[in-house]
């Protein structure tokens, strides 16, 4: 057996203030109430929010405070994440990985912006992968990126054993997204840990799922701290034997036949996606066989800017 046990905290998060104190705190409620806890998660975006106006240098003050709770503690610590403003200017949705001696030994850029409602965020290019000693392999994806199977897939054919994905989802998707942690798990035969916010951090339901597609753990749309105690050696024997002595879906995949040209953008074979239009904001009206028409045109422009108004430019629909 190769137990590990890792906490997941599902808290309020405010859009307009700074949310890391109350994160300090509830590390030190979930290590006086759990002191076996041996890792803690937080959700996306948790320290500031989900406005980016908030974005700022890595490494930075609020890092090095997290680097302190993770050393005096001993544990693992991922603190959600953070909107990374670079020295280019460009904005990156990224979170860090902390270790038991308070270093951040390795930090992930959200692969998949929720766009086109996560608009001005760069797409970071790099996977995260990070071993945990005598433990096993761990891999990070943040919210959005689970959607997108190829992030997962990359993750466990390196040997990725438990998924760790923080989550922002305060949208009426987040239903399909429990389904989708499921299925992540049960396809790559991985533990899933998706922890979701509330408030300005999302509608809750944070999920734990093992390799078989069972749900550990669910939160409801209340604050939450589930520490789960997962065994390493389930996922190195379902790889071994299957799901339930059935699917041996990473080695089937591993011993394919065919090769997929859909990964080959020169192939053609995604002709289909390139039928689909702009990735833009729907508007009224705006399905198939119907004409949207652009107000700028019906009221003519100069009309529209008198008429206009200061609008909210956060981002209320992040994912």
């Amino acid at each position: 057996m190769t137990p590990f046990a890792i906490a997941g905290i599902q808290m309020h998060v405010a859009a307009l203030n700074s949310n890391v104190e109350a994160m300090r705190h509830r590390i030190d409620v979930v290590m006086a109430r759990f002191p076996w806890t041996q890792m803690v998660l937080f959700s996306e975006l948790a320290p500031y929010g989900p406005l980016d106006q908030f974005a700022q240098p890595f490494p930075n003050d609020v890092l090095t405070q997290f680097q302190e709770d993770a050393r005096r503690y001993g544990i693992w610590l991922i603190p959600g994440s953070m909107f990374e403003k670079r020295p280019d200017g460009k904005i990156y949705n990224t979170a860090v990985v902390i270790n038991p001696q308070g270093e951040i030994v390795t930090k992930y850029s959200k692969m998949f912006p929720f766009r086109p409602y996560e608009a001005g965020i760069s797409a970071g290019t790099d996977f995260c992968i990070f071993d945990v000693p005598d433990v096993g392999r761990f891999g990070l994806s943040i919210c959005y990126d689970i959607w997108f199977p190829e992030t997962t897939r990359q993750l466990t054919s390196q040997g990725v054993e438990v998924l760790l994905n923080p989550v922002l989802t305060g949208t009426t998707d987040r239903d399909a997204e429990l389904a989708i942690a499921r299925a992540t798990a049960a396809q790559f035969q991985c533990y899933v840990f998706a922890v979701n916010g509330l408030a300005a951090g999302g509608v809750g339901k944070s999920i734990v799922v093992d390799p078989s597609a069972m749900v550990l753990h669910q939160s409801g749309g209340q604050e939450d701290m589930f520490p789960i105690e997962i065994d390493l050696d389930v996922v190195r024997r379902q790889r071994e034997t299957g799901l339930k002595g059935l699917g041996q879906v990473l080695k089937s995949f591993r011993d394919r036949e065919a090769d997929f040209p859909i990964y080959d953008r020169t192939s053609g074979a995604d002709a289909y996606l390139q039928t689909l239009g702009p990735l833009a904001t729907p508007g009224q009206g705006s399905r198939a066989g119907v004409e949207v028409t652009d107000p700028r045109t019906a009221l003519g422009a100069n009309k529209l800017a008198a008429a206009a108004v200061p609008m909210f430019k956060g981002k209320t629909g992040t994912d």
